[in-house]
């Protein structure tokens, strides 16, 4: 979910907005999509005649388009014709630009609702002038969109992968091990910490391979892969339910191919395959 190319991200809401604006409305953690086999997403005169009423976010232009993202209240019926849907559900269903610009609208409307008052003394929040941020008029406390990040590692022993299924997993999936950063690591510290935390055993050679923002609800995956350095591999702690070593060409279901998880396995599996150079 990276932003999509020729996106031109903005912040500033235009004084008028065209009727066929993309909007992505947010009724929490679900997104409003046309019903049916084809699920679309509304532009700003369906929101209109539906007289869906909620704050407007204004997240950039995306293909001569301008996008918008709107949280309407929890108790915002279904429009007849149309579905409140989870976002993990319309992975393959929808163009990977528009998940994307989804995942990014929710983050923003999400910011938005959980931060009406301010977190140190109470006040309701306002607005910031000239970016996207929260104002507390009483103490001037500022707070920003929150990101969290989070490292992921794939850790390979010569031809093998280290692969665990954690107990929210579907069953029969594993992908590779991940943790949030904690405050006052690195993201190696992280890594070296999590990796014997999860399963045991020591890493080295760490190698960048890419990022991902990931919207549930904040996260920005930092995936790296990392080599053996010892240990015995078990699940130690409840997270994990199982954790073992995988040869290449047997390997166990695997995450969706939107995940950054399943591109860090799949380019890692080319890479010690010799189809791609190391």
């Amino acid at each position: 979910m990276n932003t999509p190319p020729g996106f031109e991200p903005g912040h500033a809401l235009p004084s008028e907005l065209a009727a066929q604006v993309l909007c992505f409305v947010w009724r929490e953690d679900k997104i409003l999509v046309r019903a049916g086999e084809s699920p679309a997403l509304p532009h700003l005169a369906d929101v209109v005649g539906l007289r869906l009423d909620g704050t407007r976010h204004y997240l950039g232009r995306f293909q001569d388009a301008d996008c918008v993202a709107i949280g309407v209240a929890a108790d915002t019926p279904e429009p007849a014709g149309w579905q409140w849907r989870g976002l993990r559900t319309l992975f393959m269903q929808i163009a990977d630009q528009l998940l994307a610009l989804a995942g990014r609208a929710f983050q923003v409307a999400e910011w938005d609702r959980s931060h009406r008052f301010c977190g140190r003394c109470g006040t309701p929040t306002r607005d910031k002038a000239g970016e996207r941020a929260k104002l507390c008029p009483a103490c001037g406390h500022v707070a920003y969109p929150r990101v969290s990040p989070a490292m992921m590692v794939l850790v390979t022993r010569e031809r093998e992968l280290l692969l665990a299924r954690a107990n929210r997993f579907p069953q029969a999936m594993y992908s590779a091990l991940a943790g949030f950063v904690e405050a006052g690591e690195s993201i190696e510290d992280c890594i070296h910490r999590e990796v014997r935390e999860e399963v045991g055993v020591e890493v080295e050679g760490l190698r960048y391979v890419a990022s991902q923002s990931w919207p549930f609800p904040h996260s920005l995956m930092i995936a790296y892969t990392a080599e053996y350095a010892g240990g015995e591999v078990r699940p130690c702690d409840d997270e994990i339910v199982d954790a073992r070593w995988f040869a290449l060409d047997a390997l166990p279901q695997l995450p969706n191919p939107v995940s950054i998880a399943r591109h860090l396995i799949d380019t890692t599996v080319a890479r010690l395959s010799g189809a791609t150079p190391a």
